[in-house]
């Protein structure tokens, strides 16, 4: 066998530590999709027997409020779809039942092919079979979605964790375009980075990074929700409200409660009201995807979104609450903490518990008197945030937040008492009004 002399290889090397570090930047003709772009770099190490590698990968992803999405009159699809020659859509099965005329009257007004597909996405059927149903109507021996090929997605937030799911498997990660029809969907779980199914006794804990390279946002499909829903929904403004935005906070102690009854002004003709509907949408909107957004792998646990969602993981499938209330328990027990830890007045607290009690969520239940499943969850969280810590956002005011780091059982305990006693005076102590899932036979 030839072998190379030690004098040859030394030049070898030599040749290589010339080029130690090379930055790699691919041709724009090479782009495998016009929302996806990325560059990186790779360097020897001295050893001349391994080398390191760093990628960097970027995305463009657009939130539009807007009214009519499906008024053939709106471009906004057929701007996408037309050069496509057809839109393979993922479909909620009571939107299709609601909407599916409207979306298929828009298709054919612009002579766009239409395949549409839907699915009953109830959260029950949040799990990881739905998920595999959808990749079959993508994959080869359904639809055969290209990589590059934008899938619409119209429903709620249910369908937008598990087809936005199926659409980052799908050739490892095929784009969709979002069309949120509940509060929840449109202002979190419908531009929201983070798709996903619940696993067993833990809420979304499946998942991956695939955000909707473009989420309309049309406020006029809250019009056939029901109330409960519009009230479950509000649940993710009101986190935002607490910890970012204090005029957001304002407009809801003032417009909240007429906003859950017009169902954000679409039940009546109402100029003002409509007014401060889109602003409420935006300004959630925005706040959510400042941080959302902007730190799209979690790589950091500065998340003020994540107001809510530290315990009521554990919690809520155990309590079969619907997910808004789940979280205002959580954010009303989170003021409550943070008043124990200093950080928050108890004035404060007080408006944050009015606010919610004000729009019918619940501000207490008994599930977190469980002080044991409250502490299984911390330890769930806490292997999910990166074993950095547990850093649950608390308000440190209205409109501002820190990060806990450690909640110890002894605090855990004090203030959960503290917190029943606040909630007393509350209805029902703080039940709130229709806060368990209906789909899952309960009232």
């Amino acid at each position: 066998m030839k072998t190379i002399p030690t004098l040859e290889l030394e030049h070898l090397r030599e040749d290589l530590e010339k080029t130690s570090t090379i930055e790699l930047k691919h041709g724009e003709k090479y782009r495998t999709s016009e929302w996806y772009t990325g560059a990186g770099d790779i360097a020897h190490k001295k050893d001349g027997r391994s080398f390191e590698v760093t990628a960097t990968y970027t995305l463009r992803a657009e939130v539009k409020v807007m009214e009519g999405v499906f008024d053939p009159a709106n471009p906004t699809l057929a701007q996408i779809y037309n050069s496509r020659g057809r839109c393979v859509a993922i479909v909620d099965q009571t939107v299709d039942e609601l909407y599916g005329k409207s979306i298929r009257n828009y298709f054919e007004c612009h002579e766009i092919p239409l395949e549409m597909t839907a699915f009953r996405a109830w959260e029950a059927d949040k799990t990881p079979e739905t998920v595999h149903k959808i990749l079959a109507v993508l994959g080869k021996d359904g639809c055969d979605v290209s990589r590059n090929e934008p899938v619409l997605v119209v429903g709620g937030g249910v369908l937008s964790d598990v087809a936005g799911f199926a659409c980052a498997l799908q050739h490892r990660r095929t784009p969709y375009i979002m069309v949120g029809t509940t509060v929840v969907a449109a202002i979190d779980a419908g531009p929201s980075p983070r798709t996903c199914t619940n696993g067993k006794e833990f809420k979304n804990s499946i998942g991956a990074y695939h955000p909707p390279v473009l989420t309309l946002v049309d406020r006029n499909f809250f019009r056939t929700l029901a109330t409960g829903h519009i009230r479950n929904g509000m649940a993710e403004i009101i986190k935002m409200a607490v910890t970012d935005d204090p005029v957001l906070f304002e407009l809801l102690e003032e417009y909240g409660p007429r906003l859950v009854e017009t169902h954000f002004a679409t039940l009546e003709e109402d100029k003002v009201l409509t007014e401060i509907a889109d602003e409420v949408i935006y300004r959630a909107l925005y706040s959510y995807m400042k941080h959302e957004g902007t730190n799209m792998f979690e790589t950091y646990q500065d998340r003020p979104h994540a107001y809510g969602h530290t315990w009521s993981p554990r919690y809520e499938p155990a309590a079969k609450l619907m997910h808004g209330h789940a979280v205002t328990i959580e954010m009303a027990f989170g003021a409550t903490l943070a008043v124990e830890l200093g950080w928050l007045k108890p004035a404060e607290r007080d408006r944050i518990l009015n606010l919610c009690g004000e729009l019918g969520l619940s501000v207490f239940h008994p599930i977190i008197e469980d002080i044991d499943l409250m502490v299984e969850g911390q330890k769930n969280m806490r292997r999910k945030r990166g074993d950095g810590g547990l850093w649950a956002p608390l308000p440190t005011g209205i409109g501002a937040c820190d990060y806990a780091q450690e909640v110890p059982r002894e605090l855990f305990e004090t203030a959960i008492k503290a917190h029943k006693t606040v909630c007393a005076v509350f209805p029902d102590g703080g039940a709130g009004k229709e806060m368990y899932l209906k789909d899952l036979g309960l009232e």
